[in-house]
């Protein structure tokens, strides 16, 4: 098992800037990072895999479908121009020595047509990331495909639609990114579900219901980690939350106010309560 926490918790963008927090990330029991990639024009690659080797620290990838991209346009031009960027994610996912590159890529977050989905553009998530399957492949990356809460789209937010989205692109490389925080919305039993995504689940979010501190507030642990156990996942848990004062993060997140002591605290309390679970649901 390895353990990671995404740099939303204190930036935006992980720069050179932001080098300096690794040593004490490190210090507290992670494996890793997870840095996100909106343009990967703009991706401090040199920077982050510099500080990764200085500090012996690996990492993962997060993204979003910027606005204006999507997967699932009935625009075949925005389609194609979608995959080339996801391409070119992919490529520098593996060019800063990452192996998983995870989120919702499908279409931009907060895209809400007030319609359920078309089978059009289920259509089109299928043959785009059938497509990507060559990509994966050569450069060694795979991606994991995360469900949404219902107020952040309506194109994926189960377990079992996403299982089935992952049958249809029947490709070894494309999987689930299953975070608590959304499945303690969206799911009837979280257990049950992290069950349900057992042969596609590629990564995890460990994500408190309010996106504070895991273990602090009411999603059923306890069911996550044994159901973890049972399936034997061997992956990473990664503590996604965000900082308290970043306007970019606090409005697409809706974090409008401070959700624990410290935007620290939740990463450096988070990973104990996690190990001490993991090991706990081990024993038993």
């Amino acid at each position: 098992m390895k353990y990671g926490v995404n740099t939303f918790i204190w930036t935006a963008s992980f720069t050179r800037d932001n080098v300096p927090l690794l040593p004490e990330i490190k210090r507290h029991g992670f494996d890793g990072i997870e840095v996100s990639m909106f343009d990967p024009a703009d991706f401090a690659l040199e920077d982050i895999r510099k500080g990764l080797a200085e500090h012996s620290l690996e990492c993962t990838i997060c993204a979003v479908i910027p606005r204006g991209l999507s997967v699932i346009s009935d625009d075949a031009a925005i389609r194609h121009k979608t995959r080339v960027h996801l391409e070119d994610c992919i490529k520098r996912t593996a060019e800063v020595g990452a192996k998983i590159i995870a989120g919702p890529l499908y279409s931009p977050v907060g895209y809400l047509p007030g319609r359920r989905r078309t089978a059009d553009e289920w259509k089109w998530a299928v043959e785009c990331y059938q497509s990507l399957g060559p990509v994966l492949a050569r450069h060694g990356v795979t991606v994991a495909i995360e469900p949404l809460n219902r107020f952040e789209t309506y194109f994926l937010n189960t377990a079992a639609d996403a299982v089935t989205l992952c049958d249809q692109i029947h490709h070894p490389n494309v999987g689930i990114l299953f975070d608590t925080f959304h499945a303690n919305i969206e799911e009837k039993n979280i257990g049950q579900a992290y069950r349900a995504v057992a042969p596609h689940l590629k990564h995890v979010h460990t994500c408190e219901n309010d996106r504070g501190i895991p273990g602090s507030g009411h999603v059923e642990w306890k069911e996550v980690f044994q159901a973890l156990r049972d399936i034997r996942y061997d992956g990473w848990l990664t503590i996604e939350s965000f900082g308290f004062a970043l306007p970019q993060l606090s409005a697409a997140a809706s974090i409008w106010r401070d959700i624990a002591p410290t935007p620290e605290s939740i990463a450096f309390e988070g990973v104990k309560f996690l190990k001490q679970n993991m090991s706990t649901a081990a024993a038993g």
